[in-house]
């Protein structure tokens, strides 16, 4: 089962030298264009969506993108001995039966592609089982198959609202070169954690001498959102608010998983404070109801004021000074101790 080689880099639209913020501007920019939920073709959306997600799950993460630059200068050396007539079998060739644990796994609906899927999604066999029949001098009889386990991409959206994934599973038998593909749904219920392990009965490893299959569990990993983040069943949007609307007071829209939301800033709100939005969170699956959303408050410092804006903060700051006195005047750089 040949793999083919993905380029994050030309996926985001980034070199190579891009640093964690251009990859992560990169992604947000990428992310609100292809959106499900925002872009009209919603079919080829959400296929350009799971492939930027996955870029930036590698790209985003400092070990699975060293792991991958250095994946990806073997793989051009590969391809380079291949085309000079080495006889090299290529990283293609490279499954993860090469252990001798058993069949080789490949998965597809999950949201990753078969390269993440074997090179960062540690899909494999489940810790602690053991498979009696591949030991010399073991008893004999029928042996339950090894369990698998594996990782599924889903939205906010998905987590939200549940959902049911189609799901195949193509493996080869790495003795006899047999495949076989089985094709299945899995339900994503509302409310479904990150890390949850979803438990599809039968489909793991076959057993042997009449034994039953072992099960595949399916770990819930969250598509990253452009806007919103995670903690638990809470969601946390950043906005940048203008200085005068952090002093006078607006109202700003905000994303939601519900739609857009009107939020209202009051006068003097500061830098850092979270403003909370009751029950526009993630469904909790547990206790019930729903998490909460947070709107995180920024300033948006202008960095090159235009002449007239200039003048007018500086006039600002006049009126400031002869309002309250210089006593809270204090030299550049020295911070005040609270």
């Amino acid at each position: 089962m040949a793999t083919e080689f993905k380029d994050y880099y030309a996926i985001l639209g980034v070199s190579r030298e891009a640093t964690d913020d251009e990859i992560k501007q990169a992604f947000r920019k990428l992310a609100r264009r292809y959106h499900p939920d925002v872009a009209k073709d919603k079919p080829s959306a959400e296929e350009k969506f799971k492939e930027i997600n996955e870029a930036n799950e590698v790209l985003g993460d400092p070990a699975k993108r060293k792991k991958y630059d250095e994946l990806g200068a073997r793989w051009a050396a590969e391809e380079a001995g291949a085309a000079a007539g080495e006889g090299s079998r290529g990283f293609g060739g490279a499954d993860f039966a090469d252990a001798g644990r058993g069949p080789e796994f490949q998965f597809s609906g999950t949201g990753f592609s078969d390269f993440f899927e074997q090179f960062f999604g540690g899909a494999g066999f489940a810790a602690g089982a053991a498979s009696f029949a591949s030991t010399p001098g073991a008893r004999t009889g029928p042996h339950r198959g090894l369990d698998v386990e594996g990782d599924i991409l889903v939205t906010l959206a998905e987590v939200m609202h549940g959902t049911v994934r189609p799901i195949s599973l193509r493996t080869r038998d790495p003795q006899t070169g047999a495949s076989e593909t089985h094709a299945f749904s899995v339900r994503i219920p509302p409310g479904a954690e990150e890390g949850r392990r979803i438990r599809v009965p039968g489909k793991g490893e076959p057993g042997t001498d009449g034994g039953a299959a072992g099960d595949l569990y399916l770990r819930v990993k969250y598509a990253a959102h452009p806007d919103l983040r995670v903690r638990g069943a809470d969601l946390y949007q950043e906005v940048e608010l203008a200085p005068w609307d952090a002093v006078l007071g607006a109202s700003v829209v905000v994303s939601s998983l519900d739609g857009p939301v009107k939020v209202r800033i009051l006068p003097g709100t500061q830098a850092g404070r979270h403003l909370r939005v009751r029950g526009l969170g993630l469904p909790k699956s547990r206790s019930g109801g729903r998490g909460d959303l947070y709107v995180v408050v920024g300033i948006d410092v202008p960095h090159n004021p235009t002449a007239a804006e200039r003048a007018a903060w500086e006039k600002l700051r006049e009126v400031a000074r002869s309002t309250r006195g210089n006593g809270d005047e204090r030299p550049h750089g020295q911070a005040q101790t609270t």
